[in-house]
C-alpha cells in the first residue's frame, strides 16, 4: 500500500529577512545585538532625540513624519487611549481582572476583543478600504444613495458603513468631535474631511461617526495600509484596556454586574415543547 502523502516542493529562506530592523552582532556572541537600526536609525539615538510617537511612525511607514504628521496621530493617541468601559473589549479585561487570572492575561484577551468587526480593529480596517475607495466621491450623494438603497434589517445598532453608524441606538457624541478636532490639525488631509461632511449627511437619520471610522481615516491621511489599521487601532486602545482590567485586579468578583437568574431567558425554537 502506498501513501498519497508528496513532500511540498517549496524552498523556505534560510534566514530572516526584514526591512524594517537591522541589527550588528555582539563580538562575543552573534546571538546578541551590538547595535540595532529602524529602518537606519539608530535605536540610541532615536531614544534621544525622538518622541515614541515618531519612532512609532517610523516602524510602520519607514520614515520619520513630519511635525504635522506626528501631531495628527498623537492627537489620534491621546483621544482614544481608553475605549471606556462599555466597550466590550473594556468589558473582558475587567472581567479578567476580577476573575483573579494572571494580570499578564489581561490585556491579551481584551485585545482579542478590540481586534473585532464590531468597533474594534476588523471594522478599522474594513472602513480604511472604504475611504481609499470612495473618497474622491461626493459624500453628501453617497450618503443619500446609502441612506436611499440601504434598510436596516436587523434589531440593534446600525453600521451603514465601517466605521459610520449607531452606537446604543444614537449618535456616539465623542467620535464626531474628535474628527472636528483632528481637521483642525494642520496634518489633517482628505480622508478626515470627506468623514466629516459624510457623517453630517447622516446626522438626520441617526447616524454619525465611530470610533473605527474616525481612526481609519487618520490612517488613510498618514499614508499607513489598511493591513496596518487594525492592529494600530488595538495599540491606540491598549493602555485603557489594561489599566480598566488592572483596576479591577484587586477587587472581590461581585465588584462586577451579574445578572440574576431571573433575567435570564432560555429559548428552544426548536423544540415544539417549549413554543
Amino acid at each position: 500500500m502506498t501513501s498519497d502523502v508528496k513532500k511540498r516542493d517549496i524552498k523556505f529562506a534560510s534566514r530572516t529577512v526584514t526591512r524594517i530592523w537591522d541589527e550588528e552582532p555582539a563580538s562575543g556572541n552573534p546571538y546578541l545585538a551590538e547595535k540595532c537600526r529602524c529602518h537606519g536609525y539608530d535605536i540610541l539615538e532615536l531614544a534621544r532625540r525622538c518622541s515614541f510617537i515618531e519612532v512609532l511612525f517610523l516602524l510602520f511607514s519607514g520614515d520619520l513624519p513630519t511635525e504635522n504628521q506626528a501631531d495628527l496621530l498623537e492627537t489620534l493617541m491621546v483621544a482614544f487611549v481608553n475605549p471606556g468601559p462599555r466597550h466590550p473589549a473594556t468589558r473582558a479585561a475587567m472581567n479578567t481582572g476580577v476573575g483573579k487570572s494572571k494580570t499578564v492575561h489581561i490585556l491579551p484577551i481584551g485585545l482579542s476583543v478590540m481586534g473585532g468587526s464590531h468597533l474594534g480593529g476588523e471594522e478599522t480596517e474594513a472602513a480604511m478600504r472604504y475611504i481609499r475607495k470612495h473618497r474622491l466621491s461626493d459624500p453628501k450623494a453617497l450618503a443619500e444613495e446609502l441612506l436611499t438603497e440601504k434598510n436596516q434589517t436587523a434589531e440593534g445598532d446600525w453600521h451603514i458603513i465601517p466605521g459610520f453608524g449607531s452606537r446604543f441606538g444614537s449618535i456616539d457624541p465623542i467620535p464626531g468631535k474628535v474628527a472636528m478636532l483632528l481637521e483642525e490639525s494642520p496634518g489633517c488631509g482628505d480622508s478626515i474631511r470627506w468623514g466629516n461632511i459624510f457623517s453630517e449627511a447622516l446626522k438626520s437619520s441617526g447616524l454619525g461617526w465611530l470610533t473605527p471610522g474616525v481612526a481609519a481615516a487618520v490612517f488613510c491621511d498618514l499614508g499607513f495600509h489598511p493591513r496596518a489599521g487594525g492592529g494600530l487601532f488595538q495599540l491606540i486602545s491598549a493602555p485603557g484596556i489594561l489599566a480598566h482590567g488592572l483596576e479591577m485586579a484587586n477587587k472581590p468578583i461581585n465588584a462586577m454586574p451579574f445578572l440574576d437568574e431571573e433575567n435570564y431567558i432560555i429559548t428552544n425554537k426548536g423544540n415544539k415543547q417549549n413554543e
